[in-house]
């Protein structure tokens, strides 16, 4: 997220939140459920200021952001959340092993495991978090109507999780949602094509 990181602190103080199992976080020994990870950034951010934040979410930082929304909106000013959407049991899986993860960005995870307090967990992190997010996320119009701060709802035109049409429906159901479409990006749209999100998700915050 160094992207957005770099971007904001120049005007905006940046709070820049490691969920359980990633960064200097401990994985712990619960159930890694999207409410849990919504508590945990609900307590960071009342530990350091007493007022509502702009949120940014990717992926599975994303349905965190859904859900922190939706439960404590007085904390949630804006919410931007880049490759996540309608959710049922039985949608496309996420099934990315740790090895495949290494594979495609070494640099990356040999600075999480350096930073992980007990990297020999890696596996069990990668576990629960597709356990949650293949068998027991449900992200629908129930939770999308709960949601009452501006939300842009950023896609790839390839994301091979979420398609647009599973975006669109987020940004339908969520009263003031927005939708962004990115051409030729995949998951980490923002990543892959950043001279084209970061305009719309500037102008999305400054308006």
């Amino acid at each position: 997220m160094y992207h957005f990181i770099d971007s904001l602190r120049v005007n905006h103080q940046v709070i820049a939140i490691s969920t359980r199992g990633h960064g200097k976080s401990e994985l712990g020994n619960q159930p890694h459920t999207y409410q849990l990870k919504a508590n945990d950034a609900a307590n960071v951010l009342n530990a350091v200021t007493k007022d509502s934040a702009t949120v940014i979410g990717f992926s599975d930082g994303g349905y965190t952001g859904y859900m922190l929304a939706s439960l404590y909106p007085s904390k949630v000013k804006k919410l931007v959340v880049i490759g996540a959407g309608e959710r049922h049991p039985g949608d496309q899986p996420n099934a990315i092993t740790v090895k495949q993860a290494l594979e495609l960005d070494k640099p990356f995870w040999d600075q999480q495991l350096a930073l992980m307090p007990d990297p020999k967990r890696l596996q069990e992190l990668f576990t629960r978090v597709q356990e949650e997010f293949n068998t027991k996320l449900v992200a629908d119009e129930k939770l999308f109507s709960t949601i009452k701060c501006p939300v842009l709802v950023m896609v790839g035109d390839h994301d091979n999780f979420i398609t647009v049409e599973h975006a669109e429906y987020a940004s339908k159901f969520i009263p003031k949602g927005q939708l962004s479409v990115i051409p030729g990006a995949g998951h980490a749209a923002f990543l892959e094509k950043w001279a084209v999100a970061w305009p719309t998700v500037n102008y999305f915050l400054k308006h």
